[in-house]
């Protein structure tokens, strides 16, 4: 899974044609929590992205959930990923891969609790038209 991720990651990379920023959707994103477009393609009715986002220090992604599935790599950092429950569900670190699975059952958060930006990159699996993620309310945890 591991090597296929990867290898699916590089293919997107190097079909890169053009490059634009933007803020990561969720609620709220922290101070600084970024989103660059590398590459998107639509086949049938499905759309494949594939963006880069750096969260800062300290910053987290907002609790949101995702309508398709979304597949990652982590580039630089340490992310700390809960779900609704407030638990710890992976704590993933450079090189590792993570897969969030789609609907509206699987709110989560990513957070940076480390001292350098985390960065990764991410594939989303929508379908077309959908938005790269669904704002959530925080479900009674204590951080956000």
């Amino acid at each position: 899974m591991r090597i296929a991720l990867r290898t699916a990651v590089v293919g997107m990379l190097t079909a890169v044609t053009t490059l634009t920023c933007g803020t990561a959707g969720a609620t709220p994103p922290g101070p600084g929590v970024t989103a660059r477009l590398l590459a998107r393609y639509t086949v049938g009715g499905t759309d494949y992205t594939l963006r880069e986002i750096t969260v800062p220090p300290g910053q987290s992604t907002g609790w949101h959930y995702h309508d398709g599935p979304l597949y990652g790599v982590v580039k630089q950092g340490t992310l700390s990923h809960f779900d609704s429950g407030c638990a710890s569900d992976g704590v993933y670190r450079a090189g590792a891969s993570i897969k969030e699975p789609a609907g509206p059952g699987n709110v989560h958060i990513g957070r940076n609790l480390g001292d350098v930006p985390v960065v990764l990159d991410v594939l989303y699996v929508l379908p077309h038209g959908a938005p790269f993620s669904e704002d959530a309310p925080n479900p009674g945890c204590s951080f956000q």
